[in-house]
């Protein structure tokens, strides 16, 4: 090859190089050229574009786009496969719901009207890591619209006052074949109306009559402790044939129901509930918990999976409540779903539920300061238990004048015998007419009020935000010395549980006095409140606060008794029993013969050993 032939080979290589680099399509114009490709296959499946939403809606685009094989596109709802993910917001006076073209789902759902602890909007989740579908069976495939691209058809989205307004998120199979997701809001509230409508599929859809439904959700960090959250956080489901409990508060749970219906689920966390009503019911259902403790942002990760059966007119009608858990609202929503709030167990909570809550509410008419309504609802509390409080003072009042003689008794007796020392106290009792047991029945019997108040402070929704004095949140602690945290107490110091503590404290020392208390029980009754001060100190201020105040109108309550009884004139009437003749004729309770009996048999042991 001569040297004129290579350079003209050379300089037409250049050309075609140069060429192509600067006649390459850009960017952008690549992109346009796939969306025409996408919009092209739409329409050959017969499928709308999506159009252009009204100035009404506000309307994003995210950055996630989603391309798929030729192939994929000639399945069953194969071009739904394909698709830009965007989202509308629909939004009241309440709440603010951002929806999804992927899957047609809640993508977000915020509370206009509270924010988290830290101030922020306050949204109970958001993100890919929440998923909502049905999953059915079509032309031999495995459906899950999750996964599917819908298209938002929007009217008036943005509602207010009395109006109402609704939305529809199609999922297209042909042009006269789809299903539509209607969602519905008014003007105010917490409730969200989701209608599934298929239409044209009877043929298409496997088993029509019924569909699956599969809910995955991972609750956002909305309070200043997220292991008190997590601790109040579960699934709560109420089954028609009356079962209705929660699982997944404190470890990992699944539990599933094969034969019963489930009315409603709820997400639930420790204020706020994403809920999920089913008129006619869930069967099927299946739910299940998990905890991921390295997540702080995450409270539990949460799945629900049921069966939808049609109704008469074709479709599945369903409603959501995202809101909080304030017992009258939810009460209001009907679906009892104030029963996900927890009073405690058992009796505990018919006391909260018809005693306490109704004087709570009763109180809160009058608008004062929540630090104030608590302050009343004690003394409340304290006028109605006063005769058991004075009961239990006379008891101990006499036990106390009756020390010396016991004294005697066990001097005479000894320590070696203890059996024989408590039947001579029991003959001392029964002479003086006294019941060993008359200070501690009456304190039994407010123990469940105590209980009960221990549910009720922790799950009170109107507390949320409260201030009172120097505490900003009568809901959750109130930290005045901050650390690395210890087990059970925490990292930080609560100034009212720590005020409670010493209050209790003190309590014990003049509840000694009255009673007379020696040996081992005098030193138990200080243990016990160092015990409530390493548990209390992760609970809320405003059941700290309310301890604190019980034990100090405990003080002024027994100061008052004390004025009124007279130690000479209880010492008086117990010499007057005992010169009593002792009545043949009467009975002795259950519990003392069976008392004697065992004392007894004891007495006759021993003697038999020696």
């Amino acid at each position: 090859m001569d040297k004129n032939t290579f350079t003209g080979l050379f300089l037409i290589m250049l050309i075609m190089g140069a060429s192509i680099y600067f006649m390459k399509p850009s960017e952008a114009d690549i992109k346009k050229e796939k969306e025409r490709v996408h919009l092209d296959s739409l329409k050959k499946t017969g499928v709308t574009a999506p159009a252009a939403v009204a100035n009404t809606a506000k309307f994003d685009t995210a950055k996630k786009t989603t391309v798929v094989d030729s192939a994929v596109l000639k399945t069953p709802f194969g071009a739904a496969t394909a698709g830009t993910e965007q989202f509308v917001t629909l939004e009241n006076k309440d709440i603010r719901l951002k929806l999804s073209t992927k899957g047609g789902r809640v993508y977000s759902a915020e509370l206009k009207e509270f924010k988290t602890f830290d101030k922020k909007p306050l949204i109970l989740f958001n993100g890919q890591d929440n998923h909502f579908g049905l999953i059915f069976s079509a032309g031999g495939k495995n459906i899950n619209t999750d996964e599917l691209y819908f298209t938002p058809s929007a009217k008036v989205l943005q509602v207010a006052d009395k109006d109402s307004s609704s939305i529809t998120m199609r999922l297209s199979y042909s042009p006269t074949q789809y299903i539509d997701y209607v969602y519905s809001l008014n003007g105010t509230g917490y409730k969200v109306g989701l209608t599934v409508k298929p239409v044209g599929l009877d043929q298409v859809i496997a088993n029509s009559g019924t569909v699956n439904l599969n809910w995955i959700s991972n609750p956002l960090k909305q309070e200043i402790d997220i292991n008190q959250e997590r601790q109040y956080s579960s699934i709560y489901y109420n089954n028609f044939d009356g079962d209705n409990n929660d699982i997944g508060d404190t470890k990992d749970q699944e539990k599933a129901f094969p034969e019963s219906k489930t009315q409603w689920f709820s997400f639930k966390q420790h204020f706020f509930s994403s809920v999920l009503i089913s008129k006619d019911g869930f069967s099927k259902s299946n739910f299940v918990v998990s905890h991921d403790t390295s997540n702080h942002a995450v409270i539990k990760n949460m799945k629900a999976s049921a069966t939808l059966a049609r109704s008469a007119d074709g479709s599945y009608p369903l409603t959501f409540y995202f809101g909080p858990n304030r017992y009258e609202t939810l009460k209001k929503q009907g679906s009892d779903l104030q029963k996900q709030i927890g009073m405690g167990w058992g009796p505990l909570k018919y006391i909260n539920r018809f005693a306490v809550l109704p004087v709570f509410n009763f109180l809160q008419q009058f608008g004062w300061n929540y630090g104030i309504i608590i302050l009343a609802l004690t003394v409340i509390l304290k006028l109605v238990l006063s005769p058991l409080t004075y009961k239990s003072y006379l008891s101990m009042a006499k036990m106390r004048v009756l020390k010396p003689e016991m004294d005697e008794i066990k001097a005479k007796v000894g320590d070696d015998n203890p059996t024989l020392l408590q039947q001579e106290y029991l003959k001392l009792y029964k002479k003086a007419g006294v019941n060993p047991l008359g200070g501690c029945l009456p304190l039994l019997l407010q123990m469940p009020i105590v209980i009960a108040f221990f549910r009720f402070f922790p799950s009170l929704f109107e507390l949320r935000g409260q201030a009172f004095l120097w505490m900003h949140d009568l809901s959750t602690y109130d930290a005045i010395i901050t650390f690395s945290p210890l087990p059970i107490i925490g990292g930080h110091i609560s100034l009212m549980c720590l005020l409670m503590t010493i209050s209790t404290l003190i309590y014990t020392y003049f509840n000694n006095q009255i009673s007379g208390a020696t040996g081992q029980m005098k030193y138990i009754g200080y243990i016990t409140p160092i015990i409530f001060f390493a548990t209390l100190n992760v609970y809320p201020s405003g059941l700290n606060y309310y301890y604190f105040l019980a034990n100090m109108l405990t003080f002024l309550q027994q100061y008052l008794i004390k004025l009124m009884v007279d130690d000479k004139k209880i010492h008086a009437q117990i010499q007057e029993n005992k010169k009593k003749p002792e009545d043949p004729k009467k009975k002795k309770s259950g519990f003392g013969a069976k008392l004697e009996e065992m004392m007894r048999q004891q007495q006759q042991v021993q003697t038999k050993k020696k």
